[in-house]
């Protein structure tokens, strides 16, 4: 049985073309199911396992990026198995899984190719998609083998399935995109330069696959993770030991 969790913006009118036609797909590929639309600020993992309990095996999660973290983020333990319909803007995530925007994503959700996704996990708390420090003075510990460190402020992105863009010159428009099945989470760590007319700049990054990693600051920093933001002292990351099943188009970029 389909569960099919709408995101609070997707009501919006702009996108009621689209959620018709989506709808009309599901119908016709036979896999229509109960829809249940998330308020803000809710936890979605009571509504998942209450699902489940009633014979639910495929949670589908319709919106985008942020709508997908957020989710997955408190529900990466489901006994499920979970799909992704992204609407409108702010769908990165899509693309690395090989899922159209719009109607056409239903194609992939009706074919259930499966694959096993990792997980990162933030101080008892998963993540799936982005974690990112925000620019602090802190001090980075990569596997228990060594330390990095900066002069001054240093910004922190973690990728697991988000991925994370960057140029390394005016021609240079590629984003590099994480394999969500290696068994490792990447770093980018962008030391800021000094503080010019247009505020800060900053250093090319550096990429560090690792399996745990410690960030300490002799401050609270800043840290947002899946669409949640909270302040840390120290933040242990790993990979968690347990993956997501997730359904998965044939362009996937893994």
């Amino acid at each position: 049985m389909y569960v099919y969790l709408y995101d609070n913006f997707v009501r919006e009118k702009k996108y009621a073309s689209t959620l018709k036609a989506l709808e009309i797909s599901l119908t016709d590929y036979g896999i229509p199911g109960k829809t249940i639309r998330l308020n803000n600020y809710v936890d979605a993992r009571p509504i998942i396992d209450d699902e489940i309990k009633r014979g639910a095996t495929t949670i589908v999660i319709v919106g985008n990026d942020k709508t997908f973290g957020q989710v997955l983020s408190g529900s990466a333990t489901a006994k499920c198995t979970f799909g992704f319909l992204p609407i409108g803007e702010g769908n990165s995530i899509a693309e690395v899984l090989g899922i159209p925007i719009g109607p056409e994503a239903t194609t992939v959700l009706s074919r259930r190719r499966k694959e096993r996704l990792d997980v990162g996990l933030m101080n008892n708390r998963y993540f799936v998609s982005q974690l990112h420090v925000l620019p602090s003075k802190v001090e980075v510990f990569y596997d228990e083998r060594f330390k990095v460190t900066s002069k001054g402020k240093m910004e922190v992105i973690v990728c697991n399935l988000q991925p994370f863009y960057w140029q390394r010159d005016k021609k240079d428009a590629a984003p590099h995109i994480v394999h969500p099945q290696d068994g490792k989470l990447e770093a980018f760590l962008r030391p800021l330069t000094k503080r010019g007319w247009f505020g800060y700049t900053y250093e090319a990054p550096s990429i560090f696959p690792f399996e745990e990693m410690e960030i300490r600051g002799a401050e609270p920093f800043m840290v947002e993770a899946d669409g949640r933001a909270t302040k840390e002292i120290r933040l242990k990351i790993s990979l968690a030991r347990h993956t997501v099943e997730m359904i998965v188009g044939r362009d996937r970029k893994f």
